[in-house]
């Protein structure tokens, strides 16, 4: 699993994508949901040293828009001037104290600034910035205790070649731990320079480093497990000659794309939207609306756990939180054509704050484009009327975030019939130990000679502010049931569904049920379709466990987001973190239990969803040395807000030939594929 928060092991506290910018006169925000510019991120890094918040030893954790509240965008008339303010986290790396500031970058002033103490009770550390990777390094290969150890091991002609991974501790309550700025860095080795270390773990070997002190606080050195001999290169030079059987597959569209972008502001068929980025989220939407109708007000995933399941003293405490700890955004990938992306693609650019504050651009970082989804529908008469059939697409819109080892996608998906699909994708090296080849681990199979994968998951939050029609929404729980054979059931085939609605936020604390066929409805409040009935649109989960740490245990405190499939929340223009605003080195509590303390009302209010869906991942010989994509995620399709099926007017194919008549609308012959 992530190591760092940075793209390569020879550059630890570096992510190739990012690009010192030079402001100049550009395009300013024309909406006050469009992204953070260059130019804002500077002004705030300006206003901040004036301020004399931004000294010579303070550093930025993270810096966030601090978007503008509902009420301010309904008071917002559009072409006047509007508040664009950021959200600072500063950090002093001499004494570890840490301010959050609002700035507002329109006025030039510092709104707000609170001083937060991370050492003190539920603890919580600001995310970790890239030159604190180099200098954790630095810090381990300098001390005498790690570097008797490699010795100890025989190790000691290998150390300049050696790879120390700085990891997030998660929290074990170690008294020489708690309330400090800890790091924990294991060992992996290479051959030469560059050699992929991943395949080359020193199993047993972790050092503990505070960051603030920049000392060894304490170094653990347990097993005398060989370090694998194998090689887990897979660059071509490795591989081999690439195969030559497959024949190319050319994506074109000789009138360009259907969809229509003016700065954040997507506009593709009936749908409409705006599309956002930021360094913790990354990819963020809003104001989804279909035939200018709301259905989601905000909607972006936040937060992900990636729990480890091994008892090993190098792996037990391994709980990463791969956007509240390291900021999915600030490491998200420069997107290729060709190999990231296929067809007729419109990139965005990203930008977002370096170490010191200074704005640097991610090109690319959003890739939007059409593609081909098989069949729409399709009907066939055995009359005149024949067959008809109708071909799908959908608009896609991802980003790429590499977090160590790991490489995740992020995909966002909106079809001609109103439905919209979000789809995870993992890949990147999984994370080993070492161990006796041939042996067994109960928590790790061996995958390669030596080399042993630890079970763990990928669990993701999805944070949707829903707003079906509006911000007055229900959450209604459907259920398939059967009907026990008797007199409402003489023939025994019946079967019929039933509906909970959740009123409040502990009854929306729920967990998907594939027997039943779960699904929730998120319904106006207010609005009812031409039959009557609510609109609505169904929350449709695809099959997840949940975190499979005991409840007891501190990851599931810390991430208490992931013992539910679902949580239902009233909206509340603070609440953004699933697992609190700083996971790190936190005790647990933070983010979904603190906001469901009140047990607020849900019953026709502003309602956000929180989704957890991902993977439970028994690593095979088959994910190595790079493991193959693995998907999680869930759909929002419509049910009843449309009152027929709104694609119906999509023309056949342009591509659409057939004996008969040269279409695909009237004959039986058609060719049209799947």
């Amino acid at each position: 699993m992530p190591v760092h928060a940075h793209d390569t092991p020879d550059q630890p506290g570096h992510n190739p994508a990012l690009i010192p910018v030079t402001i100049a006169n550009g395009t300013e925000p024309r909406h006050p949901l469009d992204p953070l510019t260059a130019a804002e991120i500077e002004r705030a890094r300006e206003i901040l040293v004036d301020a004399g918040l931004l000294g010579e030893t303070a550093r930025v954790p993270m810096l966030l828009p601090d978007e503008p509240t509902k009420d301010e965008l309904a008071a917002w008339v559009p072409g006047t001037p509007f508040d664009r303010r950021v959200d600072v986290t500063v950090m002093d790396t001499a004494t570890g104290a840490v301010t959050e500031a609002i700035v507002s970058v329109t006025r030039g002033e510092v709104v707000s600034a609170t001083e937060i103490d991370p050492s003190a009770a539920p603890y919580g550390q600001p995310q970790y910035l890239f030159e604190e990777y180099e200098r954790a390094a630095d810090i381990v290969k300098n001390s005498p205790e790690w570097r008797a150890a490699m010795t100890r091991r025989g190790l000691e002609d290998r150390i300049d070649l050696a790879f120390c991974s700085p990891l997030a501790p998660g929290f074990v309550g170690r008294e020489n731990e708690v309330g400090r700025r800890v790091i924990r860095s294991l060992t992996f080795l290479r051959d030469s320079e560059d050699d992929i270390p991943w395949a080359h773990p020193v199993e047993g070997l972790i050092v503990h480093v505070d960051l603030v002190a920049n000392t060894v606080i304490g170094i653990e050195d347990e097993e005398d497990v060989p370090v694998p001999a194998g090689s887990g290169k897979y660059t071509p030079d490795a591989v081999g000659p690439a195969r030559t059987t497959l024949k190319p597959v050319e994506i074109t569209q000789p009138e360009g794309p259907s969809f229509a972008v003016k700065g954040s502001l997507v506009e593709w068929e009936n749908w409409s939207l705006r599309v956002d980025f930021n360094a913790r989220e990354g990819l963020v939407l809003h104001d989804v609306r279909f035939d200018d109708r709301p259905v989601l007000t905000r909607a972006s995933v936040p937060e992900m756990v990636v729990p480890y399941g091994d008892t090993s003293n190098t792996r037990f405490w391994i709980s990463y939180f791969d956007a509240g700890e390291y900021l999915l955004g600030k490491n998200a990938n420069h997107l290729e054509l060709g190999c990231d992306c296929l067809g007729v693609i419109k990139y965005f650019d990203g930008y977002v704050a370096d170490d010191h504050g200074h704005a640097v651009k991610i090109p690319n970082v959003v890739c939007m484009h059409e593609e081909d989804y098989g069949i729409l529908w399709k009907h066939t008469e055995p009359s005149s009327v024949g067959a008809h059939v109708r071909r799908s697409r959908r608009l896609v819109v991802s980003y790429f975030s590499t977090i160590g080892n790991y490489d995740y996608g992020f995909y966002w998906y909106f079809y001609l019939d109103g439905s919209i699909q979000l789809e995870a994708k993992a890949t990147g090296i999984v994370f080993v130990g070492g161990g006796i080849p041939g042996s067994t681990n109960a928590h790790a199979p061996e995958i390669a000679p030596g080399v042993f994968a630890p079970v763990h998951q990928h669990l993701f939050s999805a944070r949707l502010d829903v707003a079906i029609d509006g911000e007055d929404n229900r959450l209604v729980e459907i259920d398939a049931a059967r009907i026990p054979m008797g007199d409402a059931n003489p023939f025994g085939n019946a079967f019929t569904w039933t509906e909970t609605t959740l009123r409040t936020e502990s009854e929306a604390q729920r967990e998907a049920d594939t027997s039943a066929a779960r699904v929730w409805e998120v319904r106006s409040a207010s609005k009812t379709n031409y039959i009557g009935k609510p609109t609505a649109y169904h929350l449709i989960p695809q099959p997840t466990a949940l975190l499979m740490a005991d409840p007891a245990s501190s990851v599931a405190a810390r991430a208490a987001f992931a013992t539910k499939h679902l949580w239902g929340t009233a909206y509340d223009h603070e609440e953004r973190w699933p697992a609190g605003r700083y996971p790190n080195a936190h005790q647990g509590g933070a983010g979904l239990p603190a906001y469901t303390e009140d047990d607020r009302s849900i019953d026709g209010e502003d309602l956000v969803l929180w989704h957890t869906f991902g993977l439970t991942h028994i690593p095979r010989p088959e994910d190595w040395p790079i493991m193959p994509v693995d998907y999680a995620g869930f759909w929002f399709k419509p049910y009843g807000f449309l009152d027929v099926n709104p694609a119906m007017d999509v023309p056949e194919s342009s591509q659409a030939h057939q004996i008969a008549d040269g279409g695909c609308g009237r004959g039986t012959a058609c060719t049209c594929g799947h």
